[in-house]
């Protein structure tokens, strides 16, 4: 899963949207004087990662990877189930996809201290909002992925892996509900 779920997962856990991202800023053991809240949040991201790679959908859809691809496969599925989300928002939500993003995107952002003590920054509102908005379009996938190879070793991996993703969507779309329905769970 990528922001947008884990956003949508924290939401609706009822725990800080700001830990739905930190969970990928965080290394090894929390802070201690990270409130308790927030700490629930990175936890359930850690977990939503580990049970995602697990599922028995998802690790078939990486199956079906050519070999040298199945190694990008995972981060190019969390993209892709992000984009179904977003295709399909108003199954899974009564709020407005573009309502939810720019709440979930100004809650993100206002904590910035987390972020700095992660050793990153948090992202720019209006930027994030727009970010995962872009979801819901093949462009606005295919700059996630073009972003996210941007920060791999061997980009080029995650740029092959990616290619014909438009045809995996109808699987991907269909097993959502179930996948969301095990990681609510």
């Amino acid at each position: 899963m990528n922001f947008l779920a884990h956003l949508w997962l924290a939401e609706r856990a009822k725990l800080p949207l700001a830990g739905a991202l930190l969970g990928d800023y965080f290394r090894g053991a929390l802070p201690a004087d990270l409130p308790p809240a927030l700490a629930a949040s990175v936890q359930q991201h850690r977990r939503v990662d580990a049970t995602t790679d697990r599922h028995p959908r998802v690790v078939a859809a990486r199956t079906q990877f050519p070999q040298g691809a199945r190694r990008y496969a995972g981060i190019l599925l969390d993209i892709l189930y992000d984009h179904a989300l977003a295709l399909d928002w108003p199954h899974y939500s009564e709020e407005t996809l573009p309502d939810f993003t720019v709440r979930a995107a100004h809650a993100v952002a206002a904590e910035p201290l987390w972020f700095e003590r992660a050793g990153g920054t948090a992202p720019p509102a209006d930027r994030f909002a727009q970010l995962l908005q872009s979801y819901v379009t093949a462009a606005g996938i295919e700059r996630a992925v073009q972003r996210t190879a941007q920060r791999l070793r061997t980009p080029q991996g995650l740029l092959t892996a990616m290619e014909g993703w438009e045809a995996r969507m109808p699987e991907i779309r269909e097993g959502l509900p179930d996948l969301l329905a095990d990681l609510s769970a």
